[in-house]
Formats: C-alpha cells, structure tokens, sequence
C-alpha cells in the first residue's frame, strides 16, 4: 500500500508518493499568494472556470459588502455539469441507501445533466425564472443535488432546509426567504424504520405562499399526488433534456442557507455565484487533491453548507465522483462506513470529530476487518478534533498512512480557509494550518491588537466565496460580523497561534456546536419558550466525549414543579420545533436565572456551575443567591467535588 504521510521530528509530513500527485506541493504558493491575493484569485477564476463574459473588476470593496469578478457572467451549472460532458459516461454520483438490499443509484455526467435539464424546464413551466426562491427539504437522496442544479441552471436561488428540522423550522425559512416552490420528499429511512417526511412537510406549509410541492417518491415510487403536491418523477416526464443556462452576474445570489442567529432568528446567510464558485473549485481541489478519478466521500449532509459545497459542488466542479449516503453510520453494523469505502474505492473521506469518536467508542473490531487502501486522504470538520479522536482515526481508518487534513469553515466563508495542504503540511494533532493561499487570518484581543490567543478574524481582501450579507437583514449582518473589529470579518470563533499555525478553540459567541451542527442558544431558548408552561429558560453547551457538545437547559416555569414527566415533555416540544438534534440532554428546573442588572443572562456562571467550578464575578448579578440554589439542584449529577477546579468568587 502507498504510503502518503512520513514522521519527522514528531510531525506528519507528506511522502514523495504524496508530493508527486498533489497539485500543490511547494510552499512557495502562500508568498505568491500574498504578495497580491486580487491577482491570485483573479488568475485562479480565469483557469478554473468557464465564464461568459470576463469581468470588469476583480475584486471591490464598499464594507460591509464586497464583491468579486465584478461584471463577470458565468452560470454555476455549466461549470459544474456542462464542460464534463466530454467524458460523460463517467460516474458523478454514486449513492447508496440505507436498506442494504435496496440497489445503489449511480448517475453518470450525461444522466445527471439530463436530469437537471428536465428538471429546469420543468421549474420553467411552473412560473419559477431568475432569482425566485426554491425550497429544498430533502434527505440525502440523489434528487437533492438534481433540485440544487436545476435552480442554478435557470437562476432561481435554492434554499436547503436539513431534513431532521421539525415543521415550525422549515416554516421560518420558506417565509423568511418567500419561496415559490418546495422541494421534499415522501420519506427516507433510519435505523431501517421508514421516516414520514411528507408529513411534516405539509405542516410547514400551513400559512406560507408555497404555490407547488414537488414530493420525491423515497418510499412510496409509483403514488400520485394531487392539487399543489405533484409526483417528481410526474413533474420531470416529457421535459425535453435540454434548458438554455440563465447567464448569471458574478455577485447574483446562487444560494441561501440559514444558520442559527444569537436572536432566537436563523440567519439567512447569502452566497453569490461567481466567487463561490472558484473557492468551492480549488479548496476541493488543493485541499483534498482532487483528480478526476477519485471518488470523494463527505460524510454530511446537504442541510448544512458541508454538503453543498464538498458532498455536491466541490467535486462535481473538479469533474470527480461524489458518493452520498442515505442512513446512519452504524446501521445495521458497526462498520457500514467502513464497507462504503472498501466496496467504492473511496480515496478522499471528509467527516466529522463526532462520528470518529462514535466508532471509537464502539471498538477497533468493526474497522480492523477492512483494508480500506483506496484512501488517500482524511479530513475533518465540524469542529476542532481532540488528539485522541486525530490519532484512532490516523491510525485505524488512514492505516497510519494518509494525512488528516483538519479544515476550520464556517456557514459564512462558503469553503474551508485554514487547513494544511496535503502536499506540504505537517500534518499535527488538534492543529488547523494556515489561511488557504490568498486568504489572511489572524487572532486579536478586545481591543483589536494581535495577539497569540483571541478572537480569529479574517482580514481584507476578503475570500471570494464569503458571505454577500444575511438576505433581507442589512442590520443583523453588521451587527453579527463587522460590529467588534470594523474592517475585518468576526469569525466568532477562537484561536490559538503556534509556531506559524492556528489552532481553533471553538464558538467565542452564544453558539454551541452539537454533533457538528452549529446551533444557537437564543434559537433553542426560543423554541422552549413557546411552551405554555414555560416562562423563561437559558440554555448552555458542555463537551459530550461523542458529540463535542450537547445543550443543557435551566428552565422556570410559570407556575408549579419541574418532574421527569416535565422533562420528557419539553424534551419532545424541542424535537416538534427543531428537531431532535437540539434536543437538551438535560433539563433543570429553577426558580431564577443569573442575570446582571441590566437583564442579561449570565450564561457564563451556569457554564461554572455545570462544570464544577466556583464562578467569578458574582457581584455584578442582580441575584447572586440564586447561583447557589442552581448549584444545589445540579450538584447530583456533578462530578465528586474534590475533582472539582476552584477559582476565586468575588465578594
């Protein structure tokens, strides 16, 4: 087997073998890039794409906006189907279903270019054109990445909502971003157990200006549906196979994806067509080498911005081979993934910190079975990876032979932007890297000065396929990102310096990162609050060994006692609204909350308390007595109080 990775000095480096094959394997690359970052990029757009028409600037900036290959016409499809079709019997999609008897679909460039046609004539016909809003509730079904292509073939703007999100969620979404048409399915499955998807679905739509439902046939294939709702497979019959791309603007929105906002609000968080375009092409492309023989396999799934740009568009615009799964990692055995990748020769495996200490947990028989030499590269997202998570999955899934490339991003920067690249690394346990070429980070304090350790922000000119603001919301998306540091980006994560490479620390605002879902503590707050019972909460993250964190909940009620019962109650109110995957691990029931004079929830003194720790700066609450009936009704469940870390309380 090829060995990629070497030892030296107690790093990981890149082998010959691995230098030999990587796009990049001179670290010249960043000084070139940094001398001038416009140019850099300007030049990478002219290589890598298909455009139009050039453009007339290449870079523009009116802060808090800017705006890349300004002028420039391009159409995303083109880019990602159109220009591969040379080499169309080649495979674009392989995607495997839960069931195991179930047969896997492979969709080749021209049959997926066929599809996506259809599919666009066919949104054509119903009255959607050129910057309408498309609703995608979708599992991860080969049809998902048929509806996101056909909306950017004809210019509309998809929105993809995660398919575990409950009614009231995906409901927020279509009315914040007035779409015209929603895109679900009847089902899917998990665990072997068939999902009822439709349902919910159709809950959503209750009061929303929907006008058609185009349901995808998961579970039931041949059934018919009536007035709005419309069979896909019915809705893409007797299309013709060819539609005339809508020749986009460079800054047109391509898509919107909403994350948690601070407010309880999701964030509608827009993404252009141009610059998002390049970036999604060449981070594909440099940081997880891809050729286009390789079968890439991004583990997440579309509701996220993981899935659009690396489970779908990174490879597809490299002319490589995307492979999506439909069900859980471990079902119906453990080592499901694992027979993925042996059976598909998968060479490139991008998943998250939480799955790999799943399957530690679960023990290294269900991996050591399998050869898994088609691998070349590993990666890693969500959040930072613990040494431990870096070194099973080192060892266990790369055999002690691939590099880990251990990517920071976020739902705003549209593509990864600290990484090391597989041809130069070193490739170190809990260590990022450094700014993707022609992007420049750095750490700040408070006051703006550099430090070693603070807050990450980016600086300009900013990465091009970045945020184009939060749709219909000028106020939030100044007051989210540019409110602390004025000129340059607030990522709102942490970071540590060491010797020339970041080391990410994690959320620095009131975002808790749960499975690798990013969710915000006001969202949550907000959804248990609308229990009738309920008449105030807080909610705060703490680590999970198998998730990175799970949210706990202090909740007073409105009248009467807190009772498992309660709990369980509240618990499904939480699953009603978001989904399980916001769902507290535990619920307190209190009398107050810690809160300063002004009103504010001290959700740093409940982080204290949970963690066992004697919190500070008790003399600025409003009722500091309360943080000691807290600390009785959660003492049960701490750990012994001689484990406990002790820091000064201020009197």
């Amino acid at each position: 087997m090829t060995k990629y990775v070497i030892k030296k000095a107690g790093k990981y480096w890149p082998s010959k073998a691995m230098k030999d094959i990587a796009w990049v394997n001179d670290s010249k690359i960043y000084k070139q890039a940094d001398k001038d970052p416009v140019k850099f990029w300007g030049e990478l757009a002219k290589q890598g794409l298909i455009w139009e028409e050039p453009w007339e600037k290449t870079y523009q900036e009116k802060l808090p906006y800017f705006y890349w290959f300004k002028g420039g016409k391009i159409n995303f499809c083109v880019n990602a189907l159109d220009r591969h079709l040379a080499h169309g019997n080649k495979p674009a999609l392989i995607w495997v279903p839960e069931p195991i008897k179930e047969k896997p679909i492979i969709l080749t460039y021209a049959e997926l270019f066929q599809q996506v046609n259809k599919f666009a004539n066919a949104l054509k016909q119903k009255g959607v054109k050129k910057s309408d809003a498309v609703s995608i509730y979708l599992p991860l079904v080969p049809e998902a990445l048929v509806a996101m292509l056909a909306c950017s073939r004809i210019g509309a703007i998809h929105s993809v909502v995660f398919s575990a999100f409950a009614p009231d969620a995906l409901k927020s979404r279509i009315q914040d971003c007035e779409a015209k048409v929603l895109v679900t399915a009847d089902g899917y499955y998990r665990r072997g157990k068939p999902v009822n998807l439709l349902k919910k679905a159709k809950k959503a739509l209750r009061g929303t200006k929907i006008k058609k439902v185009i349901v995808v046939p998961r579970l039931h294939k041949n059934k018919n549906y009536f007035g709005k709702f419309e069979n896909f497979n019915m809705f893409i019959y007797g299309k013709k196979s060819y539609c005339a791309p809508e020749i986009m603007n460079s800054e047109d929105p391509l898509f919107i994806l909403y994350t948690s906002g601070t407010t309880g609000k999701p964030k509608g968080i827009v993404h252009d067509t141009g610059g998002y375009a390049t970036q999604a092409y060449y981070t594909a492309k440099y940081n997880f080498n891809l050729k286009k023989d390789d079968i890439m396999w991004c583990t997440a799934d579309i509701g996220w911005v993981t899935g659009h740009t690396y489970a779908f568009y990174g490879p597809l615009l490299n002319g490589a081979t995307t492979l999506i799964y439909e069900g859980t990692p471990d079902f119906p055995n453990p080592d499901r993934w694992w027979k993925i990748i042996d059976k598909y020769k998968v060479s490139v495996f991008y998943t998250a910190p939480t799955a790999i200490r799943m399957f530690m947990k679960l023990g290294d028989k269900y991996v050591n079975k399998h050869k898994m030499n088609s691998l070349k590269i590993l990666a890693t997202v969500g959040e930072p990876i613990d040494n431990d998570a870096w070194n099973w999955y080192f060892k266990k899934i790369g055999k002690s032979r691939c590099p880990i490339i251990d990517t920071w991003w976020q739902t705003e920067t549209g593509g990864t932007l600290i990484n090391v690249l597989p041809g130069i690394g070193p490739f170190i346990p809990t260590i990022a890297g450094k700014s993707f070429p022609g992007t420049k980070h750095t750490i700040l304090n408070k006051s703006g000065k550099k430090v070693k350790k603070g807050f990450l922000v980016q600086e300009s000119p900013f990465a091009p396929g970045m945020l184009h603001g939060v749709y219909k919301d000028h106020k939030k998306y100044v007051e989210t990102y540019w409110k602390s540091f004025k000129t340059k980006y607030d990522t709102s994560d942490g970071a540590i310096m060491k010797n020339g490479l970041f080391r990410i620390t994690g959320r620095t605002d009131d975002v808790m990162k749960v499975a690798g879902h990013r969710l915000a503590t006001a969202e949550l707050e907000n959804a248990i609050n609308t229990n009738k019972l309920v008449n105030e909460s807080a909610v705060v993250p703490i680590p999970d060994k198998i998730r990175g964190q799970v949210p706990i909940a202090f909740v007073i009620l409105k009248k009467g006692q807190g009772s498992e019962k309660l709990e369980k109650l509240l618990k499904e109110h939480v699953d009603k609204h978001l989904g399980p995957t916001a769902r507290p691990a535990k619920i307190y029931f209190v009398n107050a909350l810690p809160k300063t004079r002004s009103g504010k929830i001290m959700r740093r003194i409940l982080k204290s308390l949970l963690a066992n720790e004697e919190p500070a700066g008790l003399t600025t609450l409003l009722n500091p007595k309360c943080v000691d009936e807290i600390k009785k009704i959660i003492q049960p469940d701490l750990k012994k109080p001689e484990n406990a870390k002790k820091s000064k309380t201020k009197k």
